[in-house]
């Protein structure tokens, strides 16, 4: 993905290898004990016409952003997982008007991939991660 200057666009490449490895390995190693849940909460989404565009907000404190899924320890996972959708984000200013295109660009197939937004210490960015396979 080419670089964008718009301030308010927070869709940095999260999967180049810019990325910080180790956040990156935790979050994949926890995703593996919620990824059914989630495949099956971005279909439900895009099933009722919420959005096309689920995202999972995942974090290790408590934000205001998505929907409460799965608190920490739930399901044996250290983060929190909330789920949310693109236009909380439009709404919110995290994706800015002039960025939704690109976002939709570059927003990878959500029957095989799960769009997680990461907060986790000082990274913050979308991370688009594989739903293991069955």
């Amino acid at each position: 993905m080419t670089n964008n200057s718009n301030e308010n666009f927070l869709l940095d490449d999260a999967n180049s290898p810019d990325v910080n490895r180790k956040v990156l390995g935790q979050i994949s190693e926890d995703f593996i004990k919620v990824a059914d849940n989630l495949r099956e909460t971005s279909y439900q989404i895009r099933k009722r016409g919420f959005s096309d565009h689920p995202v999972f907000v995942v974090t290790k404190q408590t934000v205001d952003l998505g929907s409460l899924l799965f608190d920490h320890q739930e399901l044996g996972n250290q983060y929190i997982y909330r789920a949310s959708y693109l236009d909380e984000f439009i709404q919110r200013n995290l994706v800015g008007v002039e960025s939704i295109e690109l976002f939709k660009e570059n927003y990878k197939n959500p029957d095989e991939y799960a769009c997680l937004f990461v907060l986790q210490g000082d990274f913050t960015g979308f991370v688009f991660v594989p739903f293991p396979e069955d």
